[in-house]
């Protein structure tokens, strides 16, 4: 190995997350800001975050509950013809 060519290495890193959960890990850098981790992250904690922007979600949502009423209409008119 050659040397004076790695990084200096820090065995006790702090990580600081936004929602406040502190831990420390071995990392390159000494300090390590995150924006989410295993403790606020939604596949950990088994909650449902949706990041909603400008209500897009709530247009989707909107938009996919109209479609499957057409949907079943169509569905349901059909049946009635056959019979």
């Amino acid at each position: 190995m050659q040397k004076d060519i790695h990084p200096k290495y820090f065995p006790e890193a702090k990580v600081t997350c936004a929602c406040g959960n502190k831990f420390t890990v071995g990392s390159t850098k000494e300090k390590i800001e995150v924006e989410i981790c295993s403790a606020c992250h939604p596949f950990y904690t088994g909650g449902d975050k949706i990041v909603d922007t400008a209500g897009r979600v709530e247009r989707f949502r909107a938009r996919a509950a109209k479609v499957g009423t057409k949907v079943s209409a169509k569905k349901i008119a059909k049946k009635a013809k056959k019979k």
